[in-house]
């Protein structure tokens, strides 16, 4: 799937905030993967224990920005050397990961982290996992477009 990015980086409206402002990002969607139960909703995802992550499914036209270009927004929105924590949001849902849809992604995810890493940047080791997509179940309508239902709301999010 060349233009859809599927990323976690902590609580998904901070990141969701973010990443739809990006020029070329056409859509995006707040939800639940990476996990074992079926139909997740959030109040079960809040409690750490289905194996979700709270994510953003990214729609982006490829002509006017790049999955890399992505990726690198990806790594400065949040802090992607701390386990299962974004600021004051602590647990497996508010892991870093990229789910990578094609092995294209996995290899541009793997190479733009590593340069991450080298550059200094962050420092500490990063923790993102690099893992291939599945299943995203869409999060409940009142978490879509949070932030702007919500001015002011809480959001740990911001691009360093």
């Amino acid at each position: 799937m060349k233009n859809i990015a599927t990323f976690a980086a902590g609580c998904f409206w901070g990141v969701e905030e973010i990443i739809k402002k990006i020029p070329g990002v056409l859509d995006t969607t707040v939800g639940y993967t990476g996990g074992t139960v079926k139909d997740p909703t959030y109040e079960m995802v809040k409690k750490g224990d289905t194996g979700h992550a709270e994510a953003i499914r990214i729609v982006f036209d490829p002509k006017k920005i790049s999955y890399e270009e992505l990726l690198v927004y990806f790594f400065r929105l949040h802090d992607p050397t701390t386990p299962n924590r974004q600021q004051g949001d602590v647990g497996t849902q508010y892991r870093s990961v990229i789910f990578y849809h094609d092995e294209e992604q996995k290899k541009s995810a793997v190479a733009v982290m590593t340069e991450v890493e080298k550059s200094g940047f962050w420092k500490g080791k990063i923790v993102t996992e690099v893992v291939p997509a599945g299943i995203f179940y869409d999060a409940e309508e009142y978490h879509q477009d949070y932030l702007k239902k919500n001015p002011g709301g809480y959001n740990c999010h911001y691009l360093r």
